[in-house]
């Protein structure tokens, strides 16, 4: 059998395991999604080995950053489920009278999931997690990029569900075109802005509604006011980790002028403090993840700018954290999201020359401000437009159930995690249940000038 011929088959089946209502029942979902927790706790070992094979991530980082992230939004699903599936009652009009109307929450059914390289264990399993959670059948395909970790994925999955309700399949580009020429119910989609395009693109013709998970140049601003040390601590750890390989790293830093050397000073010592002297022999310093992106991230670092970092290992594929000073828009670095460790300092005069900057450009998936200033950070949070972001830190944001995560614009549509992501994989069913007993026939012809009159006092 082709492999087009294999995804047909195996979407046929999955059509016909939701349409049993096998997957509706608050007790099956949890069910499964304790099976879920089970296999990831039994697997974490072999999860960190294949994280480390592919993009060099420390057990640490990898648990930090990937497993308990899946573990938590589980335990949010199984606390919170059934509050969230119940069927609500809202007001209902006189004109329908007597009457009660429902919004019954319901899975889309069929999902398509394609998770990126860059943290392929959390953005394949926690759009799993919520596509579980509310009650769908999902086909799964991670990245080629982390083969590693795609392999095991599918390892455990296949371990614990039926392909009939969760499919993993592995494979490259020919393997996302034969699963976006199926009709799916929903796809939910993470990784670049061009693919995301591809991906919208193929979904309108089969009207299929999408999530997009994209990225950007998101920006960090350090004002005046700003906590130097305490900024410059959080913004290496939040730009550095997992090699600068993250969708919501701060892509650059436009700091106030007058604190500009303080703040690069801060900055250079901090990397020093945080990846040692030499990074690129740092254990738990990760790579990477392959010679593409590799040889893509050299071209942008220009040596004569470079104040810290810029060394490189094509061996191990591994880039210092390297900082950038005196940089214009017009630099290679300044023209593309950088997604690796090289971080771009420009400096600005006032803070609307920074908001007329942020808005003049794509809106970016995540935007920090480090400041004390109560008035800045209300002016930069309401003005400038983009998905999310942190005061005072970077990163976090993205690692609560209780906060909606998703881009604006050019970096994505949709929002997931937590009640949001199991939003993002229902749909509302509008019901309005009517009486039987009393039946006002004021809307049944033939109409007169007194129904008219009724109508009008009954509709005001």
């Amino acid at each position: 059998m082709s492999r087009g011929g294999k995804v047909d088959s195996i979407l046929q089946k999955q059509r016909e395991f939701f349409k049993s209502g096998a997957t509706l029942p608050i007790s099956f979902r949890v069910e499964q999604l304790r099976k879920l927790k089970s296999a990831i706790k039994n697997y974490e070992s072999r999860i960190c080995a294949a994280l480390y094979k592919d993009l060099g991530k420390s057990e640490t980082e990898s648990y930090m950053c990937e497993i308990s992230l899946c573990l938590g939004e589980i335990d949010y699903f199984l606390k919170n489920l059934k509050k969230l599936s119940k069927d609500k009652t809202v007001p209902t009009p006189l004109s329908n009278f007597p009457a009660k109307s429902i919004i019954k929450t319901v899975p889309r059914g069929n999902v398509l999931i394609l998770s990126p390289w860059n943290y392929p264990f959390l953005l394949s399993i926690e759009p799993l997690i919520e596509a579980l959670a509310a009650g769908n059948t999902v086909v799964l395909k991670p990245s080629a990029y982390s083969p590693n970790t795609s392999i095991l994925i599918k390892d455990m999955l296949g371990e614990i569900f039926s392909e009939e309700y969760v499919c993993v399949i592995t494979g490259g580009r020919e393997e996302n075109k034969n699963l976006l020429s199926e009709k799916f119910d929903y796809i939910f989609f993470t990784g670049s802005s061009a693919v995301g395009k591809e991906v919208l693109r193929r979904a309108a013709e089969n009207l299929t509604p999408v999530s997009l998970e994209l990225g950007g140049k998101s920006p960090c601003i350090v004002d005046e006011s700003a906590d130097i040390m305490l900024s410059a601590r959080r913004i290496v750890f939040g730009k550095f980790l997992n090699c600068g390989q993250t969708c919501v790293a701060p892509d650059y830093i436009l700091c106030q002028e007058r604190i500009l050397p303080a703040l690069t000073a801060a900055l250079k010592e901090e990397t020093k403090k945080q990846f040692g002297k030499e990074p690129l022999l740092n254990p738990d310093y990760g790579k990477i993840v392959n010679d593409k992106h590799f040889k893509r991230l050299l071209a942008l670092i220009d040596a004569n700018k470079v104040i810290q970092g810029g060394k490189s290992d094509e061996k191990s594929l591994k880039i210092e954290p390297t900082l950038m000073t005196d940089v214009s828009w017009s630099d290679a670095v300044m023209k593309e999201e950088i997604f690796g460790p090289i971080l771009p300092i420009l400096s600005y005069k006032n803070l609307n020359e920074v908001i007329q900057t942020v808005e003049d450009k794509p809106h970016p998936l995540a935007l920090y401000i480090f400041s004390k200033n109560k008035g800045n950070i209300k002016a930069v949070t309401e003005r400038c437009r983009y998905g999310g972001g942190c005061v005072n830190d970077v990163i976090l944001h993205l690692a609560t159930p209780y906060l909606p995560f998703g881009g604006v614009g050019e970096s994505g549509m949709g929002c997931y995690h937590g009640k949001f992501g199991f939003e993002t994989f229902s749909r509302k069913k509008s019901i309005l249940d009517k009486s039987t007993n009393i039946d006002i026939a004021l809307r049944y012809q033939p109409y007169s000038k007194l129904k008219k009159y009724l109508l009008e006092l009954l509709l005001k």
